[in-house]
């Protein structure tokens, strides 16, 4: 089965086994000249199986087959100056507020206490798994379809902001870190490519990523007020 999507400003042919991933992309649909094609195999699907058989639950062929052509597309996305993040991803008045932690802390409830702040104002990007494109004049972020299990993403492109770190407190407080704080977590949470030439460029963009944008560690409950404490310290 074969599909073309414009994704992250790119023109990508996908070829695959199941038609899953077509579903999962159909927002994306375009035509025209293609900047690069992915191809996936059965032994790609058995990998991601094995990467995943920490979680709970099996999973099927056709929905690691989605995981796998996502993998392909960031390596190859990594030659366009644009990395895949780990984050939710919310825009609000246009511009984009990145929040990042590990697994279960709340990035989607903190960015959900934000949709329920701003209303309008407030749109979601992406829930989990968004492209970022560095360029000389910032950063991009792009949603994407592969955007959680709640399913949060918009088809389109905001100036990154800032990025925020998230931790669990039973108060709010924020303030401004240093990018030597940040890079840990924030290359935790990009994807590595397993090439080592792409590894390096990853690393590049990523440094490319800390100078830019503006890097926040926020200590929160899940009350409506950590949304304002945090939009507050990082609107500017």
């Amino acid at each position: 089965m074969r599909g073309i999507y414009k994704i992250a400003g790119r023109v990508i042919e996908i070829e695959s086994v199941y038609d899953e991933v077509h579903k999962l992309c159909h927002e994306y649909k375009h035509s025209g000249s293609v900047d690069f094609s992915v191809k996936v195999s059965q032994n790609d699907i058995d990998s991601e199986r094995e990467k995943s058989a920490r979680s709970a639950g099996g999973f099927s062929d056709s929905y690691l087959e989605t995981l796998a052509v996502y993998r392909r597309i960031a390596e190859q996305m990594i030659e366009f100056d644009t990395i895949l993040f780990h984050g939710s991803l919310i825009a609000v008045d246009g511009e984009g507020y990145l929040f990042t932690a590990k697994s279960g802390t709340g990035k989607s409830t903190h960015t959900r206490l934000w949709r329920e702040l701003f209303g309008e104002r407030a749109v979601m990007v992406n829930d989990d798994k968004p492209l970022l494109h560095i360029t000389e004049n910032g950063i991009l972020a792009y949603g994407t379809p592969w955007d959680g299990k709640h399913h949060l993403s918009s088809n389109i492109a905001v100036p990154l902001k800032a990025v925020c770190i998230l931790a669990r407190a039973e108060s709010n407080h924020i303030e401004k870190i240093m990018r030597s704080s940040a890079y840990p977590m924030l290359l935790q949470q990009t994807c590595r490519p397993e090439n080592s030439f792409k590894m390096r460029k990853t690393l590049k963009l990523l440094n490319k990523i800390l100078n830019a944008a503006s890097l926040y560690k926020l200590e929160c409950n899940m009350n409506i007020e950590a949304a304002e404490t945090a939009y507050n310290a990082m609107k500017g």
